[in-house]
């Protein structure tokens, strides 16, 4: 023996261990970093020792990659068998490197050829009978290697399940398989037995979304939910049952235009990293958590950092429903996604940041017990209105740029043959050119704009400004609800495709912060 780790001499030389690797991708948050799968034959009595921080799903893969071998016919090491997962550092979950692990022991065992070419990774969870199975995280991975490999020259072997997730990944860079049989046969002969890309016939098919038209009258509330679309604003709607206000929140996405190709890949990362399915066709997602979730549901967390609701709302619609039933500390968890548009998540182990661009559309009764307060009566006290209300905090309605009152809808006009007020398709059709004339301003919408580009947008004559001045004071507005009140006299001027904002366009914003939440025995005093 010449030294330590070299063969006998005499003895048949080893396979090089630069062939006993496969590669596949952990996933901390929506980051996808590598991992190298190192397979090491030391021989000894029959073992499997996985080793480089796995947790429980991935030390169990020994008995799947097993029995995934064996049942495809090929031969699985009779002796140690020591699998590394590189680097120890980062903690391993899921089971996701059961394919890298199978075809590692593979190639260490001489049964598949070392790789060789363009760089190949693989991602998948293996079946006993060698089926692969959906994975969390495919398109986060595939990005990732597009990230490593601008050129185009990595590719992505996953399950044929994940298809429909990675429908917008760039062409060419993976490939999907339903066996490790089919992956086996395209390691030795991709001539022969390629691997297909993902289908495009895996897109998800749009549903018929809920028309506006729908809603009788509430012609107040259909504008707000216009301005709201139009400039990307928050929006509360107070008012008793019965009157609209989820029928009108779950029709805010048929007025949004469908994403563009990088928003929509984002948000279908975001999915991904959730192992849920992405909205179909990039429609702008629209997410209605109960008032039952918890904090790490809303804003993400758990044991593997999986992304909450206001991330799954990215670029789309958040609607919180009977707002003060959801718990006070729940709620203030939104305020700084709200201004940052974005979550970081720390904990002990873990940090990881995800996108929460969305618009939030919240909806709520006037009182406990959610009648009007107005000539019908009210059995809730003053006392039991303040409460209800003070559940919602000061700081996050601040946050919110649209305040608006759905009264009850006069019965006159259920039984009416409609036609009222403007159409559905005319309300999209002046959203959709009100956020051309922003993008081609700011580059953004009017609800992103930061201070000094807003001052600059949205530069009001000596006359708005006194108008300003004067109801900042009437109704104690803070710095962030004077800028609030801005972007929506931007917005509102959009739609009139105006270039400057004159008193008209600041008066109708202003009318959208002015309802009376002092009022006793409730907002209902002002409808």
């Amino acid at each position: 023996m010449t030294g330590a780790g070299c063969a006998v001499t005499g003895a048949e030389p080893a396979a090089p261990l630069e062939g006993n690797r496969a590669f596949g991708r952990a996933l901390v948050g929506m980051v996808s970093p590598r991992v190298t799968v190192e397979t090491h034959l030391p021989g000894g009595l029959p073992a499997f020792t996985l080793v480089g921080l796995p947790e429980t799903a991935v030390r169990e893969a020994r008995d799947r990659v097993k029995s995934a071998i064996q049942n495809c016919g090929l031969d699985f090491p009779q002796g140690k068998v020591v699998v590394n997962l590189a680097p120890a550092e980062l903690a391993k979950e899921g089971a996701r490197f059961d394919l890298p692990i199978a075809v590692s022991v593979l190639r260490a065992t001489g049964q598949l050829a070392a790789g060789a070419g363009a760089p190949l990774e693989f991602l998948g969870e293996l079946g006993l009978f060698g089926e692969l199975r959906a994975t969390r995280g495919c398109l986060c991975a595939a990005l990732a290697l597009k990230q490593e490999y601008p050129d185009g020259a990595g590719r992505l072997v996953i399950p044929a399940l994940n298809a429909a997730e990675t429908r917008l990944a760039p062409a060419g860079l993976l490939l999907t398989a339903g066996h490790l049989s089919e992956v086996v046969a395209f390691l030795r002969d991709p001539a022969a037995h390629p691997l297909p890309p993902p289908s495009a016939h895996s897109a998800v098919c749009a549903p018929a979304e809920p028309d506006l038209d729908d809603v009788v009258g509430q012609q107040a509330a259909k504008r707000a939910l216009t301005v709201a679309a139009a400039g990307g604003h928050h929006l509360l709607m107070v008012g008793p049952p019965g009157t609209g206000k989820t029928m009108l929140a779950h029709r805010l996405s048929t007025l949004l235009p469908d994403l563009e190709h990088d928003d929509a890949m984002e948000v279908a990362a975001v999915y991904s990293a959730a192992a849920l399915e992405p909205p179909p066709a990039g429609r702008p997602p629209f997410r209605a958590p109960h008032h039952s979730a918890s904090a790490p549901a809303l804003v993400g967390g758990g044991r593997h950092g999986l992304p909450g609701e206001i991330s799954l709302a990215h670029r789309g619609v958040l609607f919180l429903d009977e707002l003060p039933h959801f718990k006070p500390s729940v709620l203030d968890t939104l305020r700084e996604p709200l201004e940052t548009r974005r979550i970081t998540l720390a904990r002990a182990d873990l940090r990881a940041t995800f996108p929460a661009s969305f618009q939030l559309v919240a909806a709520m009764n006037p009182c406990p017990a959610g009648r009007t307060c107005t000539e019908h009566g009210c059995r809730c006290s003053p006392d039991q209105v303040r409460r209800y209300q003070a559940r919602i905090s000061g700081p996050l309605l601040d946050r919110i740029d649209l305040h608006v009152a759905v009264p009850p809808v006069p019965k006159g006009l259920l039984v009416s043959s409609g036609g009222e007020g403007v159409s559905g398709g005319e309300l999209r059709r002046a959203v959709s050119a009100a956020r051309k004339i922003q993008r081609r301003r700011q580059g953004c919408l009017n609800g992103e704009l930061p201070p000094p580009a807003l001052l600059a947008s949205a530069a009001l004559g000596g006359e708005g400004r006194r108008l300003l001045e004067r109801a900042a004071e009437r109704f104690e507005l803070s710095a962030r609800g004077v800028h609030r009140v801005l972007r929506a006299a931007r917005t509102i001027a959009d739609l009139a495709a105006e270039r400057a904002v004159d008193t008209a366009h600041l008066t109708e914003a202003l009318s959208f912060r002015a309802l009376n939440w002092d009022a006793a025995p409730g907002v209902a005093g002002r409808y």
